[in-house]
């Protein structure tokens, strides 16, 4: 859970989703590696990262470099959310199908 969420451009000029619990923290740090066009914000509660994604996007983050990476990395957290998901196939005359999912992965 977090509750800093915003984006920032690297010193190669790729811009990437950030997030964080301390604002000060989180800044000095990006400063100090060279990044630039740095925007975080302070989430209304803690958040998971798909969350604060959907938060920011709520928020207007949608333009420019900002905007791809918050949408990019909103798809990307999507796609290993639905891994979960449970999906249930029915075949008339026959009993239910369960078919699963998982992944080992635990998001950061």
């Amino acid at each position: 859970m977090f509750t800093v969420a915003g984006t920032a451009t690297n010193p190669d000029g790729t811009t990437k989703a950030r997030f964080a619990n301390d604002m000060v923290a989180r800044v000095k740090i990006l400063a100090k590696a060279g990044c630039t066009n740095v925007n975080l914000v302070e989430l209304p509660q803690p958040m998971t990262k798909l969350d604060a994604l959907q938060f920011l996007q709520t928020l207007g983050v949608t333009n420019g470099d900002a905007g791809y990476a918050v949408a990019n990395k909103l798809a990307e957290k999507s796609k290993v959310a639905r891994r979960g998901e449970i999906k249930v196939t029915l075949k008339t005359g026959s009993v239910a199908k369960a078919k699963t999912k998982t992944s080992n992965k635990v998001e950061s």
